[in-house]
């Protein structure tokens, strides 16, 4: 990435997704300009659902612990979608915004990047879109895993820059599944980043797809779990 690309990373407060993204960035020696954390009762429920979902599984360490010792400014907003979070991105002027997890954004935040923002979404789009993407591509016996898309106003539909599956195999719980999808997410924007800084970004747009989904119900995800378990999912390789 040129050195002089200005950008911005927004994340839910201490959420493992975001964790994940920002050390394999940093890790690569993609540091932001600015971090932009939300603080709010959205950032709590949604990290904790992660971290149920990916229960017995490492997390990477917290935001404190990586940006020890770091020169990146790092501001704490009520919600990314807030006057306070406009003004923050507006004044940065920056070219990219990456998201590392984050409620669904209204345009007149992400306009300021003149690049466009940066999403890697844990399911195959376009045809897992939405929430709980693990759950409902097992339930729907679609292939299970990431990609790297441009946001737009519409929930996981903008231009693809990178996507990859996951190979499930016979054993392989929900808990594993969802893990490796947090660490593929955060490698498909380090690839997407270096594709930038390279001149070799490559979008593609995408199809109609389905709607997105909704959170899925704690009975519905248990049916998930024993699907995969006793070998019901579609695309198992054996």
């Amino acid at each position: 990435m040129p050195r002089d690309l200005r950008w911005a990373f927004l994340v839910l407060d201490e959420h493992p997704y975001g964790r994940e993204m920002l050390r394999e960035l940093l890790d690569a020696g993609f540091a932001p300009d600015l971090l932009i954390e939300e603080r709010s009762e959205v950032a709590e429920v949604e990290r904790a659902k992660f971290l149920v979902r990916m229960a017995g599984f490492p997390i990477a360490p917290t935001f404190d612990a990586l940006l020890a010792g770091r020169d990146v400014r790092r501001e704490a907003v009520g919600s990314h979608n807030d006057a306070d979070c406009e003004r923050l991105l507006r004044e940065l002027v920056p070219d990219l915004i990456v998201l590392g997890g984050t409620r669904i954004l209204k345009p007149h935040i992400f306009a300021p990047a003149r690049l466009g923002t940066l999403n890697a979404h844990p399911g195959l789009l376009p045809e897992v879109r939405g929430s709980a993407s693990v759950a409902w591509a097992i339930h729907l016996d679609e292939p299970i895993g990431c990609t790297c898309h441009f946001i737009d106003a519409g929930i996981d539909t903008g231009p693809i820059v990178g996507r990859r599956a996951i190979e499930v195999r016979p054993g392989d719980t929900y808990q594993k599944l969802c893990h490796a999808t947090v660490g593929l997410s955060a490698v498909l924007m380090r690839e997407a980043l270096e594709a930038l800084r390279d001149d070799t970004l490559v979008t593609t747009p995408q199809g109609e797809g389905r709607p997105a989904f909704r959170n899925m119900p704690d009975e519905q995800v248990r049916e998930v779990e024993r699907k995969l378990a006793e070998g019901r999912y579609g695309h198992l390789v054996r």
